[in-house]
């Protein structure tokens, strides 16, 4: 029998709200019929909504809330004035209470990121969440992280990204052994921060049986797909990532601008339509749309806040992904066995 996936929505997130909420809550039903959804917002705008979404509404469950979290709020402020109250909030809360699996949310990151830690709190021996991000490689796809998260990060907790980021490969790849880099600014071990420098020591002499290891990675190795998992702290990882879509879109508006400047261009054009739509869905920001918070005591799944249905959905979707192949669970065990044998190494050099 099919376990049903329970997820709660923060239906008043993001820059479009909840039609797009619902929208990509429809697309998503469509494509995984055993979604159970909850639903959090305001009853006075979502109510009405609802009934142009007669799949959503037959299979959700909708409590009303009070306060809607502003997209430019200060994560502070949010906690304070949403906290116990908001859709945000509760969406959260759902998940650690067992009423859903997974929360999704486009709303505001500092804001979910601050509620979700307080909220669900971090797992053992974690002292900092990450978001993972999924990221489009020649070869596939790798898993980057941290991608905001935090600012700044020291070797162990270089090597805790790289345990969960590792785990979350494995739940969504398929992969029994994840490649793992940590990217820094040159391959040779003596370039870089020390904090890098000594993380990278570390995991080559735990050579830990879950994760494959493979050494400092460069800038041009997240595109290239060199490794499964791609480790950094957050202030480089959001530049990189913000970095990257922007190189997608300025690309995308070069090749729109070349096509339509002439005759033979646009004629050109025609003959490899088929090869510029591939080019175009692999460099879809929708089909990857999804940041998911790892290291709390529960899943939650950032969406872009400014994208469409076709974009929600896929944040949907991976929360359900996620849920399917037990990524809080292998997340735990990788790191239950990790700080054991660190432990015991540490106990070892003591004594």
């Amino acid at each position: 029998m099919t376990k049903t996936i329970n997820i709660s929505l923060d239906v008043m997130g993001g820059d479009n709200g909840p039609t797009t909420v619902l929208e990509g809550a429809d697309i998503a039903l469509v494509r995984h019929p055993d979604i159970r959804y909850v639903l959090y917002g305001d009853p006075e705008i979502v109510t009405p909504m609802l009934e142009n979404f007669p799949r959503v509404k037959q299979a959700s469950t909708f409590h009303a809330t009070e306060v809607k979290i502003e997209m430019d709020e200060r994560p502070s402020q949010a906690l304070r004035r949403g906290r116990g109250k908001s859709s945000m909030w509760k969406a959260i809360e759902a998940t650690k209470t067992g009423e859903a699996d997974v929360c999704v949310s486009a709303g505001n990151t500092g804001a979910l990121m601050v509620m979700s830690k307080f909220c669900l709190r971090t797992m053992a021996n974690i002292e900092r969440p990450a978001i993972a991000a999924i990221w489009p490689t020649l070869r596939g796809e790798s898993v980057v992280l941290d991608v905001g998260a935090t600012i700044g990060a020291d070797a162990q907790q270089l090597i805790d990204f790289a345990m969960m980021g590792g785990a979350m490969a494995r739940s969504l790849f398929a992969i029994d052994k994840p490649t793992v880099g940590l990217l820094n600014i040159g391959e040779e071990d003596v370039k870089g921060l020390d904090e890098v420098k000594e993380a990278g020591r570390l995991l080559r002499d735990f050579n830990l049986p879950q994760l494959d290891y493979k050494g400092f990675v460069e800038g041009d190795d997240l595109g290239r797909g060199t490794v499964d998992v791609v480790v950094t702290e957050g202030f480089v990882g959001n530049i990189a990532l913000k970095t990257a879509e922007g190189t997608a879109k300025q690309l995308a508006e070069y090749l729109r601008s070349a096509m339509s400047r002439t005759f033979m261009a646009k004629l050109g054009y025609l003959f490899a339509r088929s090869a510029f739509m591939r080019l175009r869905e692999k460099m879809d920001p929708r089909k990857v749309n999804g940041g998911v918070f790892l290291g709390l005591n529960g899943i939650v799944i950032k969406s872009h806040g400014g994208t469409d249905g076709e974009g929600f959905a896929a944040a949907v979707g991976l929360g359900y992904d996620m849920v399917k192949n037990g990524l809080t669970e292998k997340i735990e065990q990788d790191l239950s066995v990790y700080h054991k044998n660190r432990f015991a190494a540490d106990g070892e050099s003591a004594s």
